[in-house]
């Protein structure tokens, strides 16, 4: 007797995705009649949630007739649920089953290949973005990218929500793919939607070599957030000097982005860094804590290295001194400045 191999004996052991079950059920020929009985009741009495049973990958299996089978018996699961408002106010028992159809009617609709009924099911009123990116993506999944590419653009234009934003992603991918001379433009439109340095980031890879004929434009809409600036002429730009200048006119008071700053400004002209570090400093000294107590202490240290040898290493030193006193009641404190500046500990 063949037998349905379990999910578990076939996922792998990394955790990563059990496409093979499908794939195994089809190669040893489980009949559609225990297969079918197998997949309702793994989705709507199972207590699995790490993958979903997909009537498209299981439709090699399952054949024309067992699909039809299927078919049939989330009808009558539909038709013993009563209808959605009269379970009572409040927790809704059906909402698993009803969920589970849903995710079975999109699906079939992409396997029937189904424009009507793809859109139907996966856009439902339209009140949500992510609801027309999930149909753009089911359209592309049949080929059909020319309305992929207008659906997942209604989900961009939608709102300003984080779900257009990541329906933009997917709408600038979809574009790399298929239409790769509409790119630029497309992710102009993106980055003057949400302007920040993600969305720069992306507007300069695809810009190439015209690149220059936007800049202007994105730098100065970028200045309104002197973050996304400096991260943008940083990380994408790969230009210290200019991070640097941008977060010194514009006021920049990001701590983590000063930091990842310092690490390249450093090598420009190390000496001028000396005053942001020791405002670094100062803000980690105004809450007691063990952490910024080490935090603190390394910077001084890392001060101290960068000042040998120069007209400012006096001036560090005094720093050192005059914080010394100011927390000398901070014994913790006094420890992590010994260990890291190498002196012997003063404390007692």
């Amino acid at each position: 007797m063949r037998t349905i191999p379990a999910a578990s004996s076939v996922l792998p052991a990394d955790g990563s995705s059990p496409a093979l079950h499908p794939t195994l059920a089809e190669a040893a020929k489980v009949p559609a009649s225990r297969l079918v009985p197998w997949m309702l009741k793994f989705q709507f009495d199972g207590k699995v949630d790490f993958f979903e049973i997909d009537p498209v990958a299981y439709a090699p299996a399952l054949g024309a007739q067992g699909v039809a089978d299927y078919r049939a018996a989330l009808d009558e699961v539909r038709a013993g649920l009563p209808p959605e408002g009269e379970t009572g106010r409040g927790h809704d028992p059906g909402a698993h089953t009803r969920f589970v159809l849903r995710y079975n009617d999109q699906r079939l609709a992409v396997l029937d290949r189904d424009v009507d009924a793809i859109i139907r099911t996966h856009s439902g009123d339209g009140r949500v973005a992510a609801w027309l990116e999930d149909t753009a993506e089911a359209l592309e999944e049949i080929g059909e990218i020319d309305l992929a590419l207008d659906w997942a653009r209604r989900a961009v234009d939608f709102d300003k929500g984080y779900q257009s934003l990541a329906a933009a992603r997917y709408w600038c991918k979809l574009l790399a793919e298929h239409r790769p001379g509409e790119l630029v433009e497309a992710r102009l439109y993106v980055f003057r939607r949400w302007p920040g340095s993600s969305t720069a980031a992306a507007l300069h890879a695809a810009a190439g070599a015209e690149w220059p004929s936007v800049e202007a434009e994105v730098m100065t809409a970028l200045r309104a957030s002197p973050e996304d600036a400096v991260t943008f002429a940083l990380t994408t730009l790969k230009d210290p000097a200019l991070a640097w200048r941008l977060a010194h006119e514009l006021g920049l008071d990001e701590a983590r982005t000063w930091v990842a700053l310092l690490d390249e400004y450093e090598r420009i002209d190390p000496v001028a860094t000396l005053p942001v570090h020791r405002r670094l400093v100062e803000a980690a000294l105004e809450k007691a804590a063990p952490q910024n107590y080490r935090v603190a202490a390394a910077r001084l240290a890392r001060m101290r290295r960068l000042a040998a040898g120069t007209q400012e290493a006096d001036g560090v030193e005094a720093l050192i001194a005059e914080l010394r006193e100011a927390h000398r009641r901070r014994t913790r404190l006094l420890q992590e400045l010994d260990k890291a500046l190498g002196r012997e500990s003063a404390v007692g």
